[in-house]
């Protein structure tokens, strides 16, 4: 079994969770994310439980310039990987900086809390 992590633009995660459910893959988590990377442009501001700043300028804040993305996770059977990370880059590949990441990493088990099933019955 695999993960699939994909970091995807915002308005990208419409299409990209129709074509995940349309392949048969209706089984995801989606997050909001902010982060950075090469991309530049839209930036959005985000100021949290960052030191004061030093001296007695009072009006300046604490800021680093994130982008707004979204964090979408996948487990799947190690089968089925490549046709998924080729379906998440066809919706989602504009061919512009920003377009996001895809990181596939090892699972070891996983455990359907309901039903205590494993394995592969986990993910059904």
């Amino acid at each position: 079994m695999k993960e699939i992590t994909a970091i995807i633009r915002s308005n990208k995660i419409q299409r990209t969770k129709d074509a995940l459910v349309e392949a048969g893959y209706p089984a995801m988590m989606a997050n909001e994310a902010l982060g950075r990377g090469k991309q530049r442009g839209l930036q959005h501001e985000f100021c949290h439980d960052l030191p004061e700043p030093e001296g007695d300028d009072e009006d300046v804040q604490p800021q680093v310039s994130f982008i707004p993305k979204r964090l979408l996770t996948l487990i799947v059977e190690d089968e089925c990987v490549d046709a998924l990370v080729e379906l998440i880059i066809e919706v989602n590949q504009t061919g512009n900086v920003g377009d996001g990441k895809i990181v596939v990493s090892p699972v070891t088990e996983t455990v359907r809390v309901r039903t205590r099933e494993t394995g592969k019955l986990a993910l059904s």
